[in-house]
């Protein structure tokens, strides 16, 4: 099922999906009385939320013993970062009006802008070099570190999204505590092998070359020079 060409056909869908649904809520006006706000808040929640669905694609593919899943995994990463492109411009084009002097004022006084900008920072190198080109331009082992940063956007975002809620905080904390467990459930798989077979130093828990990695190119790209 997982190797079916639908498969992806399918798990586009379901990423464009939210996408569709504000459109339709758009079109229907039914984005409350600040639109604006709604619309920042609806992209910047899947957002986040595709940035855990990528993270969690290494443990749930060693978990589930469906190493598949790992097709997946770019896909669901550029959609992350396309869902950040449309709040961030969302907060740039109706929130700001293109002032970027008052967007840089903002970045640098208002910590949840700032930390939030730095999400996005991150974000960019990780889908520009997402793709077997890059791969072999940089080398696998700059490669790898340049992806680490995967978790540094991750950390960022629910920093910015905790920062941003003024009293329910009920779901950056969730988001947080799932970002901490697929931390911690890379750094122990890590350890294990690390201590178990010789020279797995520096690979990921599956035993390819890619550690922490967020946006890589996929189960056939995650060595430098792929065909």
């Amino acid at each position: 099922m997982l190797r079916s060409r639908w498969s992806k056909v399918l798990a586009f869908l379901l990423c464009l999906t939210p996408l569709l649904r504000l459109a339709w809520r758009v079109w229907n006006q039914d984005v409350t009385a600040n639109p604006t706000e709604f619309i920042q808040h609806f992209t910047g929640d899947w957002a986040i939320r595709l940035i855990v669905a990528t993270l969690a694609v290494t443990p749930l593919r060693k978990l589930l013993g469906a190493p598949d899943l790992i097709r997946f995994r770019r896909m669901i990463g550029l959609f992350a970062f396309f869902y950040a492109c449309l709040h961030f411009l969302t907060y740039l084009w109706l929130d700001k009006l293109f002032d970027f002097p008052a967007m840089l004022k903002d970045v640098s006084r208002r910590p949840f802008i700032t930390a939030g900008f730095a999400a996005f920072a991150c974000l960019v190198p990780l889908a520009l070099t997402s793709t077997a080109g890059w791969i072999r331009r940089l080398g696998g082992k700059r490669w790898q570190r340049l992806h680490r940063l995967v978790y540094v956007t991750a950390a960022a975002a629910v920093v910015h999204y905790y920062w941003l809620v003024k009293s329910d905080i009920r779901q950056p904390v969730l988001y947080a505590t799932l970002v901490a467990l697929l931390l911690a459930w890379r750094v122990v798989a890590r350890a294990i092998r690390n201590a178990t077979v010789p020279g797995a130093l520096g690979r990921d828990p599956e035993g390819t070359p890619s550690p922490l990695q967020g946006y890589g190119a996929g189960a056939g790209h995650a060595r430098p020079g792929p065909t």
